[in-house]
């Protein structure tokens, strides 16, 4: 018996590293010692598989700071700080593939009893709701009881709610501060066009005073009468490694829901496609539906959303994933350049969240640029102002 389940793809480089974390530390004689990615799910095989008494008693597991200690967290010991089971939940999913992390969260519930992860209400009414703690409900929520769940759904709500008290300032300033390239007869303080202005009476600049006479003042004008025909189409892919971006994908949505002249839409997807617009309003019923994981199929979900689209030159079409492509790249690159032809303004967007940390497949985005696509990452805010910029353009 080892302490990694038959099976299993690790995705790791085959041979000497594979037998590592399959047997542990005490095989370190024979295979070498771990170094970067493969020390990490090193110590995560450890954390949960370390545990396991049959393990112990054939050596197939390491000893400093393994779960003998781990077993009684009251023992003492100089080993790394404990790590806890939201850790070791964001961690697997930041290290494995999606089988593979099925495997452990189901090996962590059913064959080592840790309830704390899904079944043990205490644990969430203990731990203070956070963005990382959100990820790891959204993740294991299909595992959860409904008594869990029920404590789940106050851990989304406060997360989605601090969200928005942040986002939604954001997202005003964007559009109340935008400005069109056309005049305004509305002659107020706030719409003053200071160059315009300045440049405009330069020859009534009188030197001898240091004063610049002002015959003509210029005003902006507000664009917010004139959204009436844009829309927005959000696509966001709901594979394990986007789950920051889904969240916030959401609260985005919620937050741009209702603005005058701005239509909203929301699609989820992998193999499939789901459409959450009606759902917009409420983040929190919204994400609790959400399934994180599984394939990608992104053309299929642009296909989907190309139909959605009323007016092309009105509509802003963002795509929110990493880009790894297990539908048809092809189909996807020639909707792509077909929607720009038409006039969408289409936007692939690698992360949507508060860090806009970068993470996907640069040759398809490569080739998705090339066909007239708006490559990168952003922040919520500055997705709110990217779309307030094309509105009043």
């Amino acid at each position: 018996m080892t302490r990694v389940p038959g099976g299993v793809d690790l995705d790791v480089d085959a041979g000497l590293e594979r037998w590592r974390l399959i047997l542990g530390e005490p095989a370190e004689r024979c295979t070498g010692g771990l170094s970067g990615r493969g020390a990490a799910r090193d110590a995560a095989l450890e954390w949960l598989y370390g545990r396991d008494p049959e393990l112990a008693r054939r050596g197939v597991r390491g000893s400093g700071g393994g779960e003998a200690a781990r077993g009684d967290s009251r023992q003492g010991g100089n080993g790394p700080s404990a790590v806890t089971a939201v850790d070791w939940i964001d961690e697997v999913h930041r290290l494995f593939p999606k089988e593979t992390v099925e495997r452990l969260e189901r090996d962590a519930v059913e064959r080592y009893g840790i309830q704390e992860i899904v079944t043990d209400p205490a644990v969430l009414e203990r731990i203070e709701p956070s963005a990382t703690l959100l990820q790891a409900v959204l993740r294991t929520k299909h595992l959860m009881n409904p008594e869990v769940l029920r404590l789940a759904r106050r851990i989304v709500a406060h997360v989605v709610r601090e969200l928005m008290e942040k986002l939604k300032p954001e997202v005003r300033q964007a559009f109340s501060g935008t400005r069109s390239r056309r005049p305004s007869s509305h002659r107020i303080a706030r719409n003053f066009d200071f160059r315009k202005t300045l440049r405009a009476n330069l020859a009534h600049y009188r030197p001898e005073e240091k004063r610049l006479l002002i015959e003509k003042p210029y005003f902006h004008s507000r664009t917010r009468r004139h959204l009436e025909q844009w829309q927005l189409v959000l696509l966001v892919d709901q594979s394990g490694s986007m789950a920051s971006s889904v969240i916030h994908s959401a609260v985005t949505a919620a937050c741009l829901w209702g603005l005058p002249g701005l239509k909203t839409h929301l699609v989820a997807f992998d193999t499939s496609v789901v459409d959450l617009t009606s759902e917009v309003t409420d983040p929190v019923e919204l994400l609790m539906r959400v399934q994180l994981g599984g394939g990608t199929d992104i053309a299929r979900a642009v296909d989907y959303g190309a139909g959605l689209i009323e007016n092309p030159r009105r509509c802003v079409f963002a795509v929110i994933s990493d880009f790894y492509e297990g539908g048809d790249p092809y189909r996807l690159v020639r909707t792509v350049r077909g929607l720009v032809e038409q006039g969408t303004t289409v936007l692939g967007l690698a992360a949507l969240d508060e860090a806009a940390d970068p993470a996907y497949d640069r040759e398809l985005g490569q080739r998705l640029a090339d066909a007239g696509a708006h490559m990168g990452a952003m922040t919520p805010g500055q997705l709110a102002a990217f779309v307030a910029e094309r509105l009043g353009g």
